[in-house]
């Protein structure tokens, strides 16, 4: 990400918050007089028009209907809050690097096992996302993260890898067959465990989306949870432990490192045919 792309995202939060504190302003009102207007509690909108809390939309459509704004707060609270989202990736891209322990469910081949020539055509499947530049400064920063595995002290990192990651080959043989060679290898490495979850296991509470658990060397754990380009960071300590227990049903359901093994070289077997 870009200087350029963190000042926008900084200006979205703060045009929002100016814009409230503008409209108030412009209305003559206090904020205890809002308050009583509203419904909503000073504290709350101080917070707002600080830039230190982002509303839900309803408060929005309410401020908007308030201030006859025609939509122009739920636009500005949009963009605001899609660089929220942005920033919590961030925040998780922190929390990874300096992880010790990784545990991933994962619905995609994840980016830390991917070659090289599998991510750009990962990073390219969006049409008119990227410039060429882009797309490799993309897959730069995507190979550059894969460092931490080659560390003198790696992480430890576990992936479920669900079946259907191994389903979706790419419309080039050679780099299908790579990748799946490169998750052989990469399994072989004495810190990474990799293990297949069946598409015969059935369901489970975490269809839909992917999850990444993550721990500090001081113990505290956060999750991630990932769909498609939408991310939700889960720091707080309680509900970590009930993504745990879901991963950990998970792992029971998945085959053994081995078998898991033998199941991706029997993919590579059938692609080859």
């Amino acid at each position: 990400m870009t200087e350029h792309e963190d000042d926008d995202q900084q200006d979205a939060r703060e045009t929002l918050s100016h814009a409230l504190a503008t409209l108030r302003r412009k209305s003559g009102k206090s904020l205890s007089q809002l308050s009583e207007d509203t419904g909503y509690e000073r504290s709350y909108l101080n917070r707002l028009e600080n830039g230190k809390r982002l509303s839900k939309r309803l408060v929005m459509e309410d401020l908007d209907a308030f201030y006859d704004t025609d939509g122009l707060l739920v636009k500005l609270w949009k963009s605001a809050r899609n660089s929220v989202i942005v920033d919590r990736f961030k925040l998780f891209m922190q929390y990874e690097d300096s992880a010790v322990i990784m545990y991933k469910y994962m619905v995609a081949i994840p980016g830390l096992l991917q070659t090289e020539d599998y991510a750009r055509i990962v990073l390219s499947s969006a049409p008119g996302q990227w410039s060429e530049d882009d797309l490799e400064a993309q897959v730069t920063a995507r190979m550059s993260r894969q460092e931490m595995l080659q560390r003198d002290h790696p992480p430890s990192l576990r992936v479920i890898l669900d079946e259907s990651a191994l389903r979706r080959p790419t419309a080039d043989a050679k780099i299908w067959e790579c990748q799946l060679s490169h998750l052989i290898e990469s399994a072989a490495q004495p810190s990474v465990v990799l293990q297949v979850l069946p598409l015969a296991a059935g369901v489970h509470d975490l269809m839909g989306g992917s999850l990444s658990l993550l721990w500090q060397s001081d113990g505290t754990g956060v999750a991630w949870l990932e769909g498609n380009k939408s991310g939700q960071l889960i720091e707080d300590p309680e509900e970590f432990a009930r993504y745990r227990l879901s991963y950990d049903r998970l792992r029971d359901m998945a085959l053994s490192p081995t078998e898991s093994l033998d199941f991706i070289r029997n993919v590579m077997e059938g692609g080859r045919s």
